[in-house]
């Protein structure tokens, strides 16, 4: 087996990052995405905007202007779908890495809509 003299330069990981996220944007994310409910998606981008780590069910109806057992259904219909899941009682966080990030690019703008 032959070695290689060359070593990674941070250029270079930086070039397959971008490539490995543009692929799953195209093809993981993006076949998760279109499986969504125009409110599930809203659910999810709200959650995105909290950022990676697990988030209160309450906070994510303050930011939708919604009672939190009004969210009940769509929580439960993501948890379903395999989007979220629950770490611990009233917590939700995202089931994919990077999944918040992508629906920032996707939905970028204001999360404070109505569902």
């Amino acid at each position: 087996m032959s070695r290689c003299n060359h070593p990674i330069t941070r250029r270079e990981v930086e070039r397959a990052s971008v490539l490995a996220v543009a692929a799953l944007d195209e093809s993981f994310f993006r076949v998760r995405f279109d499986r969504l409910t125009p409110a599930e998606r809203m659910y999810l981008r709200v959650m995105a905007g909290l950022g990676a780590e697990p988030h209160r069910s309450g906070d994510i109806a303050l930011e939708l202007g919604r009672e939190v057992v009004s969210l009940g259904p769509a929580r439960n219909q993501l948890i379903a779908k395999g989007m979220i899941w629950s770490p611990s009682h009233g917590d939700t966080a995202f089931t994919v890495p990077l999944f918040d990030e992508f629906m920032r690019r996707i939905m970028p703008g204001n999360t404070r809509r109505k569902i």
